[in-house]
């Protein structure tokens, strides 16, 4: 097994060790530093850190403000305020004129766990995505995270990026060839039957399931697509033409999200079954993190069982 860290805290860890590096970069929270994990960068560098009080709507105005001033700013709050509360900021101030300012959800999904279901956001990949020009990703692992920063950084324009409460494991590290590029998903396992297409917390979860399958005899692909918007097409319409069926999985609705962006691009270039492993258009509910998401089916063997379908689909 190898090391266990919540993208949170890589996030947390990055903006610090980035931060000589860019100066430029600024970092704005909303009273949640010792959640968002961005209190080690308001230790390390307090002239450079702006605590905006509960005001998420406000916060997202004065980052504009200082990206027109050169700046690099870094938002932070849960991802239930950053894409819902100030949405309206986003689009409006961020947005609308392209400005580089980076939204940064912390806390998205179902294992957020005991805050229950007003703040398990799983609608933010929906509204984000459907912001012209706006960026979108969400990394699977401490590792990825960490890449994801200093991508983001060297990136001018907005972006919004969702990091996970819960501490996961770390492996994209030791995957041969793995390398980091916004708007490009990343191969991590081979397979000639069936491709998972993964995002988030459900990419470690899609590599278990692809060894499951395994013993069945059914040859898996899981492809890590950490940028849900803009989707790496052509990746998604290759895994389409060579295994003839894909699955997708997210911890976020499956209204909306990762799951739609395949279908669109799918049915537009290569149409083959997809099915959609997800949250089911429905709210969350409190408890440990590990038994929502048991409750909710996203586990490993939730994705086998998707997969299973969409091969019985795929052979008719």
């Amino acid at each position: 097994m190898g090391e266990k860290i919540a993208t949170r805290a890589a996030y947390g860890k990055a903006i610090v060790a980035l931060a000589e590096e860019y100066p430029e970069l600024v970092v704005l929270d909303a009273d949640l530093a010792s959640a968002t994990m961005t209190n080690g960068f308001m230790k390390a560098y307090p002239d450079r850190f702006f605590d905006m009080g509960i005001a998420e709507c406000n916060m997202v105005g004065v980052a504009a403000g200082l990206a027109t001033c050169g700046k690099k700013p870094f938002v932070n709050t849960f991802a239930m305020f950053a894409a819902g509360r100030a949405f309206e900021q986003v689009r409006n101030s961020v947005a609308y004129p392209h400005l580089n300012v980076k939204i940064v959800g912390s806390h998205g999904g179902l294992s957020v766990g005991e805050d229950g279901a007003t703040h398990q956001c799983c609608e933010d990949f929906a509204t984000m995505r459907s912001i012209p020009g706006m960026v979108v990703c969400c990394p699977c692992d401490g590792n990825e995270m960490a890449a994801a920063v200093k991508a983001l950084l060297d990136y001018e324009g907005p972006a919004y990026l969702r990091m996970c409460r819960l501490a996961t494991e770390v492996f994209t590290d030791t995957v041969p060839g793995y390398k980091f590029e916004l708007g490009k998903g990343v191969t991590l396992r081979e397979g000639k039957e069936v491709t998972v297409i993964a995002v988030g917390l459900m990419v470690g979860r899609a590599m278990q399931a692809a060894e499951m399958l395994a013993g069945e005899g059914i040859d898996v692909r899981v492809i890590d697509m950490h940028t849900v918007k803009p989707l790496d097409t052509e990746l998604v319409i290759k895994a389409a033409r060579e295994t003839g069926c894909i699955v997708t999985t997210e911890e976020h609705n499956v209204i909306g999200g990762l799951g739609e962006a395949v279908c669109a691009c799918v049915s537009e270039n290569c149409p083959v079954p997809v099915v959609r492993h997800g949250v089911e258009d429905t709210f969350g509910r409190s408890g440990k993190a590990e038994e929502v998401l048991t409750h909710y089916g996203l586990t490993a063997e939730g994705i086998a069982e998707k997969v299973r379908e969409a091969v019985r689909r795929k052979n008719g």
